[in-house]
Order: structure tokens, then C-alpha cells, then sequence
């Protein structure tokens, strides 16, 4: 290690080690990056994204009151209804004289329990696919839910409801434009369709199952947004990350403390997913015009080349601003952009710049490109990758620092 990196961690230590935390201070400091050893990452992602409060006499109650919650959480939400958990001593509920199935009342058990399944197929065939280039989330988690797993209960897993509707049920999609396709399970050509569905020993769990856990309850507490494809890619870094913690306390309830972050982070974006506000002032149209804007004052001539060939932003920035650019960069580069994104004031401003320095990286391209070649350039990234991935990330911090007018 070098002694320039101890003295980082040693300065992220210092501010993190008083009783009440400078906040500004320390977004500074993560602006620059923050240190994964000893878990300072997590510990500031959490700060940052206000689920853990600057005064640190007040963690420990609040860590206790907000797991405690989830646990309810669970408990109330994935479990079938009808079945109660055996260990408590309750018999099975006898529901089919009151409720049943075929109960066509909207406030009926089963009626919410359909609707609920036709949210989480189309979440269980997103998190399966989640960083596919990736073997952690395919992998078994240090921590299973034993609430969920434990044999002496009743509940149901996710992973077995989805089992078992499959049989019976075809795979309802939405996407963010609101359009909704229906499918056959048992008609995909996928090579490795079969492989998705592969389990893991009994008493264990794979990573995509917790983050599936995750986006089921966070639908089911807003119904207004519920689920929309996309909200994976926004919550599987934030997982990754804290259930990656060297620090063993706090690695154990990567969920729960998943859970709130992503929750207070989806409060903050959510507006993008929401079609009704796109043409709103805080909808994702206007951010993705404010890209364009912002690129005109920073790099005119790319800015009409672009318009001269009717290239608008909905064609790449869309991804972009509501993905929050985890599918542009790898995964450690996403949670490197993350530590700045989250770390500033005005973040998603922040995000807006991030966004033009992508496109002035490959400016030698895009002015020599035609419509074809531009459009594959913005729409797949390869270019941004390569170009990020080699020699190309000082470059990129270069083009921050001069639209910014700060390091990262």
C-alpha cells in the first residue's frame, strides 16, 4: 500500500472518527473516491445517501430500529397468504370458506397475491440476468435468510413461487415506456434458460434472491411506481457493495441496510421512471435536454453535428440519467463514479456533466461518424468502454475537470 493511499484512508478515519460527522467534509473527500479497505465505502455510501445519521451515537438504535423493520417487512410480504409461521405455534388458516382463489372481491388475499406474482415474474427474469459477466450474484450468500429459509416454517421463497407460477402462468413484462409483452415460459429459445433456474442446495440462496427480496418489498410498499425494469441495475451495485463489507457486522445485514439506501436513493430519481412526468420539469425529458444544452455551452461544434444528423438524447441518454450509467462502465467503474455522484451537493447535476464528458471522449469519432456509425457509438458504448478502460480514464477525468472544474 502506498503511503499516499494510507494517508487517505487515514484522512477518511479522522473525519469518520468524530461523534458527529462534518458532512460536507467528508462528501469532499468522497468526491475523490473512497477507499474500500476497512469498509469505508460502505460506511459513507451510507451516510451519503442519509440512511445513517452524522451523529454516530445515534447509530445503533437506528441500525436496530430500521433491521428490525425490514424483518417485518418480510414477514408480512413474502409469504403466501393463508399460511402462517409454524414455529409460532399458529395452525394454517383455513381461508377457502371466506376467501379463496376464485374470489373475484378486489380487497381479497388471493386477488393481491396474482397481481403481486405478475410484479415479481417480471423481477425474478431481471435479477437473473444481473451482471451476467459476473459469478457473485450467481453464488451463495454468507448470510441466508433464515426467517425465509428456515424448514420448521412455512414460508415460501420467491424463487419457489416463481417455480411454481411459471407452470401455470405466462411471463408479464412492463417496461419503462408502459408497453407490456406477454410470453410463454416454455417457449424461449434461450440456451440457457434452463441454467437460470438451477437451485441451490436447501438452507441456501443466491445473491439475485436477496436483491429479488429487495425490489418485491419495495414494490409492494409503493404501488404507485411499483416495479419497472431498470430499478436492478440501480439496486445491484448498492448490494454488491455492502455485501462485499470486509467488516463482518456490517456484511451480515447488506439487505436490510440495501433496502433504505436504495429506497432513499429511488426517492430522490424515481421521477425518472414515472412516464405521467417526462415533459415535467423534474421528468427525465428535461434532463435529457439539459445534456444537450449543457454540451452546447461546452463543445458547440460536436453539439451541431449531432443536431445536423438528428441524433436526439431519448436515443442513449435516456440509459444514461435513469440507470444512473451502471450498464455504461464496468462494475467497479460504476461504484467509482457512484462515490462522486453520491458524494455531491447538486449529484445529478453532477450526473448531467458526467454525461457530456462521455460523449466529448469519442468527439473525434462522432464528428467523423455518419448517422449509423454515431448511433451504434452512443447507443452500445463499446467506444466509452474501451476508450474508459485503457488509458482512457485519465482522459475522462481530464473532461470532468474541465466541465466540473474539479478532480475526481
Amino acid at each position: 500500500m502506498s503511503s499516499l493511499h494510507k494517508s487517505r484512508i487515514a484522512e477518511f478515519q479522522d473525519v469518520l472518527g468524530e461523534p458527529k460527522i462534518a458532512l460536507q467534509k467528508l462528501r469532499e473527500l468522497c468526491f475523490s473516491g473512497i477507499p474500500f479497505d476497512g469498509g469505508l465505502r460502505c460506511l459513507c455510501w451510507k451516510i451519503l445517501l442519509n440512511y445513517l445519521p452524522v451523529e454516530k451515537a445515534l447509530w445503533s438504535t437506528l441500525l436496530k430500529k430500521q433491521r428490525e423493520l425490514y424483518s417485518q417487512f418480510l414477514k408480512e410480504m413474502i409469504i403466501q397468504p393463508g399460511i402462517a409461521k409454524a414455529n409460532l405455534g399458529v395452525s394454517r388458516e383455513d381461508v377457502t370458506l371466506e376467501d379463496h382463489p376464485l374470489n373475484p372481491n378486489p380487497d381479497s388475499r388471493w386477488n393481491t397475491y396474482f397481481k403481486d406474482n405478475e410484479v415479481l415474474l417480471q423481477i425474478d427474469k431481471d435479477v437473473r440476468r444481473l451482471y451476467p459477466d459476473m459469478a457473485f450474484f450467481q453464488r451463495p450468500t454468507d448470510y441466508p435468510c433464515l426467517l425465509i429459509l428456515d424448514p420448521q416454517n412455512e414460508f415460501e421463497t420467491l424463487r419457489k413461487r416463481v417455480e411454481q407460477t411459471t407452470l401455470k402462468s405466462q411471463t408479464v413484462a412492463r417496461n419503462r415506456s408502459g408497453v407490456t409483452n406477454v410470453s410463454s415460459p416454455l417457449k424461449t429459445s434461450a440456451p440457457n434458460s434452463l441454467s437460470e433456474y438451477e437451485v441451490l442446495p436447501n438452507g441456501c440462496e443466491a445473491h439475485w434472491e436477496v436483491v429479488e427480496r429487495i425490489l418485491f418489498i419495495y414494490a409492494k410498499l409503493n404501488p404507485g411506481i411499483a416495479y419497472v425494469q431498470g430499478m436492478n441495475e440501480i439496486v445491484g451495485p448498492l448490494y454488491y457493495t455492502f455485501a462485499t463489507d470486509p467488516n463482518s457486522d456490517w456484511k451480515e445485514h447488506a439487505e436490510a441496510d440495501t433496502f433504505f439506501c436504495f429506497t432513499n436513493l429511488m426517492a430522490e430519481i424515481r421521477d425518472n421512471f414515472i412516464k405521467s412526468l417526462d415533459d415535467s420539469q423534474c421528468g427525465i425529458t428535461y434532463k435529457m435536454e439539459k445534456v444537450y444544452s449543457t454540451l452546447k455551452e461546452k463543445d458547440v461544434e460536436l453539439y451541431l453535428k449531432l443536431q445536423e444528423q438528428n441524433i436526439k438524447p431519448q436515443f442513449f441518454a435516456f440509459r444514461w440519467l435513469t440507470l444512473l450509467l451502471s450498464q455504461e462502465f464496468l462494475l467497479p467503474d460504476v461504484i467509482r463514479i457512484w462515490d462522486s455522484l453520491f458524494a455531491d451537493d447538486n449529484r445529478f447535476d453532477f450526473l448531467l456533466l458526467v454525461c457530456c464528458a462521455m460523449l466529448t471522449l469519442i468527439r473525434d469519432q462522432l464528428l467523423e461518424g455518419d448517422f449509423t456509425l454515431n448511433m451504434r457509438l452512443l447507443q452500445v458504448s463499446t467506444k466509452i468502454h474501451e476508450e474508459w478502460g485503457g488509458g482512457g480514464r485519465t482522459l475522462f477525468k481530464q473532461e470532468i475537470f474541465l466541465l466540473y472544474n474539479t478532480q475526481i
